[in-house]
């Protein structure tokens, strides 16, 4: 499953609703995760949301930026159970698919301990019974967004330990997780589902080629032919008005670690993002691929 960087409920009701919300067929499933605070906001964004016809909405209680802090949504919110709770809430009153949370276990000096047990509790009495927890606090004064995905100590045990005092959730857990036998592990060990981020960012290959075996499911792409997947998607965004980068910019690391992958990054670097760029960068970078490979 999928899904979309945040969006602020304010950004919703005010922005460019097309442009915030619309997207390919071919990403379902796909939930939208929305940034707020005040019920009310979070309820008609999820009203507005419906026509777009996403498979879930999930509340973010888990981003540590400043910007989100001063909106007082985010991690933040870890502090506000209650709140979250109104506003999860409000927003299940207006949706047709599932409301979920994504969070912390907890902030600044809170006990993680005390903390999350006592959130899952009082969020899930409201309604909502599906939570991906992030294995690490959130430093919201002293750290950057960037430090808090990395130095807070992660805690898998307390996720599990979750998982066993509330059996009737499903438990999803994300944070530092970088290869597939990683999260099989996890999974084996009662969770119910795995998130990555920047791993399946950054190598989407080792992370996101064979992950349908995780689910009994045989086959599925190698890397080759998730790029011949993507050309379809990659013409009609460039029908549609868009540019080619704004599409290859994101699969710069697929090919990590494999010959001709340094070229690979060169050609789309540099011209994929020129004025009528269309699928021939796409067949030069590949072809940097295949004489690499008849090289070596």
């Amino acid at each position: 499953m999928l899904y979309t960087e945040m969006v602020t409920a304010a950004a919703i009701l005010h922005g460019p609703k097309h442009r915030l919300l619309d997207y390919s067929a071919a990403e379902h499933p796909l939930a939208l995760q929305i940034g707020g605070s005040d019920p009310r906001e979070l309820a008609m964004a999820t009203r507005i949301a419906r026509d777009w016809g996403y498979a879930e909405i999930n509340l973010n209680v888990g981003c540590p930026s400043d910007r989100v802090q001063s909106g007082c949504f985010g991690a933040v919110l870890m502090e506000r159970p209650g709140l979250v709770a109104d506003c999860v809430a409000a927003m299940g009153a207006e949706s047709d698919v599932p409301v979920t949370v994504k969070c912390r276990i907890g902030v600044d000096d809170q006990d993680p301990e005390i903390v999350l047990p006592d959130f899952l509790e009082k969020v899930s009495a409201a309604g909502v019974n599906h939570f991906i927890i992030h294995a690490r606090k959130a430093w919201l004064k002293g750290l950057s967004p960037k430090e808090n995905r990395e130095i807070p100590p992660l805690n898998y045990d307390l996720v599990l330990r979750m998982k066993a005092a509330f059996p009737q959730l499903t438990i999803c857990i994300n944070g530092g997780i970088t290869g597939l036998d990683q999260a099989q592990r996890l999974l084996e060990q009662g969770l119910d589902g795995v998130m990555v981020g920047r791993a399946a960012y950054h190598d989407p290959a080792s992370v996101l080629v064979g992950a349908d075996a995780l689910w009994g499911e045989a086959g599925g792409l190698d890397a080759f032919g998730a790029v011949e997947a993507m050309r379809p998607y990659m013409l009609d965004h460039i029908a549609q008005g868009g540019k080619l980068h704004q599409i290859t910019r994101h699969m710069l690391g697929l090919f990590t670690g494999r010959p001709g992958a340094r070229g690979w990054r060169r050609v789309l670097s540099e011209r994929a993002n020129k004025p009528g760029a269309g699928l021939e960068v796409l067949d030069a970078a590949l072809a940097e691929l295949q004489t690499a490979a008849t090289a070596a």
